[in-house]
């Protein structure tokens, strides 16, 4: 019987510390993005109803830049927009006009930016992960990760609308 009790003792400190080490390294991923330092083009035409862009994402850890990448390409379609590019892209406005509604509806977009929050429902990977050594420069003391994205902004756009934080295409001027 001690030596079960020692057992799931053993179990339960390692697992405690893994769970501790995971948080503090998506704090500093966290950190890494509140200054929302990235990069967005168009790269191709994605299906109806979505953009293929690539995000470029900087930061002292090539991981923490990669996983990152989601979070800023849904922050760039919100906020930023982007010029054209690649084959058949025009340039894309921010679905916000307003300059400042980050900070005047920071009560919808802190939850809705925290890791695996509702952004993650309007991206997925193109790359599967994976980061081609051209997508990969050193600046510095720090990394630019280019990564493909896929982000559906029609979903997105009409969650915006629905929640009230940005209006519909209907509502008039």
């Amino acid at each position: 019987m001690k030596t079960r009790a020692w057992i799931m003792l053993v179990l339960l400190t390692i697992t405690s510390l893994s769970y501790g080490q995971s948080a503090r390294k998506q704090r500093k991923a966290d950190e890494a993005t509140k200054a929302w330092r990235y990069e967005i083009e168009c790269v191709g035409i994605g299906k109806d109803g979505t953009y293929l862009i690539k995000v470029w994402s900087y930061s002292k850890n090539p991981t923490i830049a990669t996983t990152q990448a989601k979070k800023n390409a849904v922050h760039g379609i919100i906020f930023k927009g982007f010029s054209g590019g690649g084959q058949g892209c025009t340039p894309q406005r921010p679905l916000a006009s307003n300059p400042n509604l980050e900070d005047e509806k920071a009560d919808f977009f802190e939850p809705f930016f925290e890791e695996g929050g509702r952004y993650m429902k309007f991206v997925s990977e193109s790359s599967d992960g994976n980061v081609d050594a051209s997508d990969r420069v050193k600046v510095g003391k720090e990394y630019k990760i280019g990564v493909v994205v896929s982000v559906h902004k029609d979903a997105l756009r009409k969650d915006l609308e629905a929640a009230g934080i940005i209006r519909g295409l209907s509502s008039g001027f």
